[in-house]
């Protein structure tokens, strides 16, 4: 599993209807576009798609509705990770069902003091109740949000552990020696930076790819530079890329990359956002535009309303 498990991964944007509902035709077909256009798998119900904002219905009614499209379940790792260990039991053993490659799980994240070993048991626990050997566990590693981390001698206790079960780590720390540090001390894992701004030096050193939020608008940028890693091709093509990943972070990502896809296909549900969040301003839109290298022609290939 892990030696075959690496790529680009999409944490797939959820676009919302003027009453907050979820917009399930918009989803359905940007999933597939993200596929079509590059990236190897999506992760829908991660930190972009907005997923601590949806129910446990929502989620699965979504999940399923990917795989009745069309879309192959193994190419979807969708994030199942809560604070209830029951809800994560269920979610997770739900995409086990349909099928999924694997699944994304953050640890659980309101208690801030959680031992390592309170965390060890949570995920002994989720694998136990789940009870198949087709669970595969992707670790979502992201404390500038979540404020709980996997520490590296969690990740290689649990790995050691349950070795075909816990196989894939998202790093979304931000931190490249982190990520390093984990691929070196873990290597039989598949480990994902959280930004494409690692993705090269992150595969030269043993990485497994990225699951970025921009897999969302640049697919074919990202794409092209995962296949030309280790070539000098990548020296032309990366710059971009980068570029593209810069100015949409530096403008807020979820807001501006939802504002994009609304000023692409004209359809305005793209701006909808569940609160707190906010959608961005007409200002900011018209801004990072004249700021992103040739402006939206990366996604030309974006179906019209």
């Amino acid at each position: 599993m892990t030696s075959s498990f690496a790529g680009i991964m999409a944490p797939v944007l959820t676009p919302f209807e003027d009453n907050l509902r979820v917009c399930e035709e918009l989803f359905i077909n940007h999933s597939k576009w993200v596929l079509q256009s590059g990236c190897h798998y999506i992760a829908p119900f991660g930190t972009t798609s907005e997923a601590l904002s949806m129910s446990v219905d929502e989620r699965r009614d979504l999940l399923e509705s990917l795989v009745l499209s069309g879309i192959d379940p193994k190419r979807i790792m969708p994030g199942t990770g809560l604070c209830s260990l029951n809800e994560t039991v269920e979610l997770t053993r739900h995409a086990v069902s349909l099928g999924c490659a694997a699944v994304m799980t953050l640890p659980p994240f309101f208690y801030k003091n959680a031992s390592d070993d309170g965390l060890f048991t949570y995920f002994a626990k989720l694998i136990e109740r789940v009870n198949s050997s087709d669970l595969r566990l992707c670790l979502y590693h992201i404390p500038p949000i979540a404020m709980v981390g996997f520490s590296l001698d969690l990740i290689a206790q649990l790995h050691t552990a349950f070795p075909e079960t816990v196989v894939a780590l998202k790093d979304s720390s931000g931190d490249w020696e982190n990520t390093l540090n984990i691929i070196e001390k873990v290597p039989g894992m598949a480990i994902f930076p959280g930004s494409e701004a690692f993705l090269s030096k992150g595969m030269a050193s043993g990485g497994a790819g990225c699951i970025s939020a921009t897999c969302n608008i640049n697919p074919a940028g990202i794409r092209s530079v995962f296949e030309s890693t280790g070539t000098d091709a990548v020296k032309l093509l990366e710059p971009e890329m980068l570029a593209v990943r810069r100015e949409i972070q530096n403008a807020g990502l979820i807001p501006v990359m939802k504002g994009l896809l609304a000023e692409v296909t004209g359809d305005s549900r793209w701006q909808n956002m569940r609160p707190p969040l906010m959608p961005a301003s007409a200002k900011q839109i018209e801004a990072l535009i004249g700021a992103l290298p040739n402006g939206l022609n990366f996604l030309n290939s974006y179906p019209q309303v």
